[in-house]
């Protein structure tokens, strides 16, 4: 273990339904899921393979996965999405956000013009749907009604930065982290930052204040 990770915040056992990104399964998100778990958290992730987007059962089985975790663990559920995954984390937020604690995004891009980040046109190429609808991007880039964290990266490389920043607002928040796309996941600042966050007691959300 390395000695930043033996100061992260412990976990409180809720569980935490983590969203693999776009064109990505869940082996992506095992060293974060791992992580999370040694720090006390029930983790699952989202068990429906390569994430190629909102095809046809995917949206279903994704709120079915947070009513269940909620039944078995008789606590809310933080939703953790990577890249377009937390388009999913936030989308089912707001579909059910008396049973989501928390949601917390790695390089999502959900505001800005779709053409601006790269991996809007890989969703285009991968799941067969138009990312220029205007009246689907300004529900997207609305947040969600529970506390929301977006980490992302100014040297993402993949995600254009601005798509990826909150409007100020009592319950959302961005975090800046020097990272790759791909190393949002391993980043230590992101990963401090990220059991910062899921580590506040429920009900007692404050912005992140980065310290030590």
């Amino acid at each position: 273990t390395m000695p930043w990770m033996r100061r992260l915040p412990q976990g409180d056992g809720h569980p935490v339904l983590v969203f693999p990104g776009l064109g990505a399964n869940d082996l992506t998100t095992a060293p974060l899921r791992a992580l999370l778990d040694s720090l006390g958290y029930a983790t699952q992730p989202w068990g429906q393979g390569f994430n190629f987007g909102p095809r046809a059962g995917v949206l279903e089985q994704i709120k079915h996965d947070l009513q269940a975790l909620h039944r078995r663990h008789h606590r809310k559920v933080s939703l953790l999405g990577w890249s377009l995954g937390g388009i999913y984390a936030r989308e089912l937020a707001k579909e059910a956000p008396e049973l989501t604690r928390c949601v917390i995004t790695l390089g999502t891009p959900f505001t800005g013009h779709p053409r601006a980040t790269n991996a809007w046109r890989f969703f285009e190429l991968v799941s067969g749907h138009a990312s220029n609808d205007p009246a689907l991007m300004e529900a997207i880039r609305q947040p969600p009604p529970v506390p929301t964290a977006s980490i992302y990266s100014r040297t993402d490389g993949v995600v254009a930065w601005r798509c990826s920043v909150n409007e100020p607002s009592p319950l959302a928040e961005n975090i800046e982290v020097q990272a790759s796309h791909i190393g949002l996941g391993v980043n230590p600042v992101a990963l401090y930052a990220l059991a910062d966050r899921l580590a506040q007691p429920e009900g007692e959300w404050k912005p992140f204040e980065p310290k030590g």
